[in-house]
């Protein structure tokens, strides 16, 4: 007479099959965290005006950034108004996005519009904020 054997259970072995699994899930974190781009910062705080025909703030080639006390910024880095004719040139870009505080003056935003043109930039745009009231 042969009596049957109960079958023999390995201590730990939920365990066993779950490891994997976490393996993964850290490495694809690791991977996403590396790998990802993190969003640059503007140097200074710009609130562009608003418009009722918004152009969105997705980034182009080039953009230029005018604060509302008159500092300027090419690309996330300060420039002065001066230099800006200079560093525009060696970037070459066909295209520029200007993104000017709502409070900035009229005048300077001009004048930074004649420098880009003065420098060869073919295109400029305006960024605003749709006003949706």
């Amino acid at each position: 007479m042969r009596l049957a054997r109960a079958p023999l259970r390995r201590i730990g072995s939920e365990d066993d099959r779950i490891l994997p699994l976490i393996n993964v899930v850290f490495l694809l974190l690791i991977f996403f965290m590396v790998a990802g781009r993190l969003a640059v910062a503007d140097p200074f705080r710009v609130e562009p005006p608003r418009s009722a025909n918004g152009v969105g703030a997705d980034r182009g080639p080039a953009v230029v950034l005018i604060g509302a006390d008159g500092r300027l910024a090419l690309d996330g880095a300060s420039v002065e108004t001066g230099a800006l004719a200079a560093a525009v040139a060696e970037l070459r870009p066909e295209a520029v996005r200007v993104k000017a505080d709502g409070a900035a003056s009229a005048g300077l935003v001009v004048g930074v519009l004649r420098t880009l043109r003065e420098a060869g930039v073919r295109q400029t745009q305006l960024l605003t904020i749709e006003d949706r009231r």
